[in-house]
């Protein structure tokens, strides 16, 4: 017997234990999403899960909040092939991107008219009898299109994803413009973290130039060599990377498509979580 008149019981384990304290304190279960959290957290510490299992938990509860505008391809960054292109012009664009989905577009990112599988190419290259390169048509290939709003939040978006079988979606702007794309992965990616697919090719790089006014930046970038490839001169006392110079700018963690100026930089945030940024978009304004 204890001091405060309750029976001691040195048989119990730290399962055990912890959910008795656990079910005295909360009669009923957890009544909230922060007391599911908690009552994780201290599973956690009782050692009763490891941190990886705890992260993919709270990843699973954060997708009911996480709209698809914070997780999403933008648009910029969107590698797509145009209805009119012959074979020989859209194999060096599938090549190159390393991809295995596009969006098919008419005139315009606006008009997107369906999907392309980059295996559904293979059979007009392989030499499979009754696929001659000569009778390639783009649209006999296209797949329909999956389009969402950027308000959808991502456990929704994975059900679709689910019962539909697809793996990609373009989302919609409020004004009915396309704003980006997402993929199944980039969901996955709030729940287990980042994976390394087709879209994170830009991060292996510290610089990589889009046109003549945009690059694509890694925020581990060092300053230094950020100061060498444009010729700036930003201060690296303080701050080693490109990422710990624009976060202090920012005053906040930034999300995804938040933008901040720096001199004659725009940063524009393409690839963050709720710990740090990954990718930023760098448009540098006419000297």
């Amino acid at each position: 017997m204890s001091e405060d008149g309750h029976s001691t019981r040195p048989e119990e384990t730290g399962l055990s234990q912890w959910w008795r304290r656990v079910t005295q304190r909360l009669h009923g279960g957890p009544r909230t999403r922060e007391d599911l959290i908690e009552l994780l957290r201290e599973a956690r510490a009782a050692e009763l899960m490891d941190a990886d299992a705890l992260s993919m938990f709270e990843g699973i509860l954060q997708t009911a909040e996480t709209q698809v505008r914070d997780v999403m391809v933008p648009r910029a960054q969107m590698v797509v092939v145009e209805q009119a292109w012959s074979l020989d012009r859209i194999v060096p664009v599938v090549v190159e991107s390393g991809h295995s989905r596009f969006p098919v577009i008419g005139e315009s990112k606006d008009e997107v008219v369906g999907i392309l599988l980059a295996k559904d190419l293979l059979k007009f290259s392989s030499g499979i009898p009754g696929f001659d390169p000569a009778t390639f048509d783009l649209r006999r290939l296209v797949r329909p299109a999956v389009f969402v709003p950027e308000s959808k939040r991502l456990n929704v978006l994975l059900k679709d994803f689910r019962r539909g079988r697809n793996h990609m979606a373009l989302v919609v702007d409020e004004y009915g413009g396309i704003a980006g794309l997402v993929t199944i992965e980039d969901v996955l990616e709030q729940i287990v973290g980042e994976i390394d697919d087709e879209y994170d090719e830009a991060e292996t790089a510290p610089i990589l130039k889009q046109d003549e006014r945009r690059y694509l930046v890694n925020a581990l970038t060092p300053i230094e060599a950020f100061n060498a490839y444009f010729g700036t001169n930003f201060p690296d006392e303080e701050f080693d990377t490109v990422g710990g110079l624009v976060m202090h700018r920012f005053g906040h963690m930034p999300k995804r498509g938040e933008s901040v100026r720096i001199d004659r930089f725009n940063f524009n945030v393409q690839r963050a979580d709720s710990r740090r940024v990954y990718l930023f978009q760098v448009t540098v304004a006419p000297g």
